[in-house]
């Protein structure tokens, strides 16, 4: 596992390669990193965009009217105590309740003829919630998830949606008619790119992007699960990271009190297997690092202008945060070094609202519908990314300027989940409703986003 003390140490200059590479998988040098570019942006030097800060107040104040809208009090004001934290398991009861049905079943179970323990269930619900998060990068704009009811979903919330029928069928395990709900390994192995297609309702009328790029991220979860029994247990099972966080933390009185760290590390560590390999240093795949040349000096140490995201992770963890605080009550430390998801949602709003604007050597690379479509690895993604994070904050703390409150009162997990994704999506429908696309297209491999 990462070694907790490369949450704390500036180890930017240090040209040891393990070390940078260590560095490089740690969260506070997200944002560190992505504080470097934006200080570059703030000196005119991104290569794609042109930042314009005093464009920022406009997003705040869109973002307070979703607020007032979505979360209202009395007085017009925002009731910021009822926001959930940004997760997978809004998006998975998209529409209508599916979490509190599942989880009402499992009151009537009993295994061994005992109730279903509350570490149980919530082993449970982190297999669910790992997988929907690994098959959440953007499916594009013409897919669609059609539940028996006739109602029909789209985008990340189709995604989810969907995953929800896969795991109460026992899709993801491997004994599918005795133990459903649970993801493993054993049931990992029966997973193909057909039968991903199947249950999702992939057709030539309904295609998915990056379909093959998700199907293999589940096929080496199974070898990513089976490789490291220490956090996965010997079952090779998602939900058994409990059994490890809970060995590696310690009791505040009835409450177990758990570093943000201890899951980051696992998350890193323990799923590095699945994701394609791209950076390396010393040997050590780095995962969703991306070069940034304006970070790029002559003389500098290997890595020093790689720029970490760790998308994907960061949205696992906020997502398997949730049930550990609801259903076992613990409490995590160190939550301050999340950051905003670098996602196009979040971005584009940036763009949409003017705080970045294109420069003309990206104009020139869009398509018929003037929108550029770049892949994950492009410059000037890694830029909007990078500017995305610091952003976030900023937004954050505009939003809690502007409406008199605290972080302890209004936390950047529900800033994402009440405002700025939300935010993203809606003035993207407004500004391009055919599409309701970003301003920006990702080539997508189902991996990144």
């Amino acid at each position: 596992m990462v070694n907790p003390r490369f949450q704390t140490m500036n180890l930017t200059a240090l040209s040891s390669p393990s070390l940078q590479a260590a560095y490089l998988r740690t969260l506070p040098a997200i944002r560190e990193r992505c504080s470097n570019v934006h200080a570059m942006a703030q000196q005119g030097k991104l290569e794609y965009f042109d930042y314009h800060p005093d464009h920022e107040s406009s997003v705040v104040n869109y973002c307070l009217e979703i607020m007032k809208r979505d979360f209202p009090v009395a007085d017009g004001g925002v009731d910021f105590a009822s926001i959930p934290p940004h997760g997978r398991w809004r998006h998975l009861d998209a529409g209508k309740s599916r979490i509190a049905p599942l989880m009402a079943k499992w009151d009537e179970e009993r295994l061994g003829g005992l109730p279903v323990s509350e570490k149980e269930k919530c082993k449970r619900l982190i297999d669910l919630f790992l997988v929907s998060v690994l098959l959440d990068a953007g499916a594009g704009n013409q897919w669609a998830y059609n539940e028996s009811g006739g109602e029909s979903y789209s985008r990340s919330e189709g995604l989810a949606v969907a995953t929800v029928h896969m795991f109460d069928q026992g899709l993801f395990s491997g004994s599918p008619v005795a133990q459903p709900y649970r993801v493993d390994a054993q049931g990992l192995s029966q997973i193909n790119e057909s039968r991903i297609a199947t249950a999702m309702q992939v057709s030539d009328a309904n295609p998915m992007v990056g379909l093959s790029g998700r199907t293999l991220l589940l096929v080496n979860l199974k070898t990513a699960l089976e490789s490291n029994p220490r956090f996965f247990g010997s079952d090779a099972r998602p939900g058994n990271i409990i059994d490890f966080l809970e060995s590696e933390s310690k009791f505040d009185g009835s409450s177990l009190r758990v570093h943000v760290s201890s899951l980051w590390g696992v998350l890193l560590e323990g799923l590095a297997p699945i994701w394609p390999a791209r950076y390396s240093i010393g040997e050590v795949q780095l995962g969703d690092v991306w070069p940034c040349s304006v970070l790029s000096t002559d003389g500098q140490a290997e890595g020093d202008d790689f720029v970490p995201f760790h998308k994907l992770t960061g949205w696992i963890t906020y997502s398997l945060i949730e049930p550990m605080e609801k259903i076992l009550k613990w409490r995590f430390d160190g939550i301050e070094d999340m950051t905003g998801l670098p996602e196009y949602r979040n971005g584009g709003l940036l763009i949409d609202f003017g705080v970045l604007t294109l420069k003309p050597g990206l104009k020139a690379l869009a398509n018929a519908s003037g929108i550029p479509c770049l892949p994950p690895s492009h410059g000037a993604v890694v830029e909007w990314r990078a500017m995305t994070v610091i952003e976030l904050d900023r937004i954050a703390d505009g939003i809690r300027h502007q409406a008199g409150v605290h972080s302890c009162d209004l936390t950047l997990a529900q800033v994402l989940e009440s405002a700025t994704w939300k935010g993203g999506r809606e003035i993207a429908k407004r500004l391009r409703p055919l599409t309701g696309g970003p301003p920006i297209e990702i080539e997508s491999d189902g991996t990144v986003f």
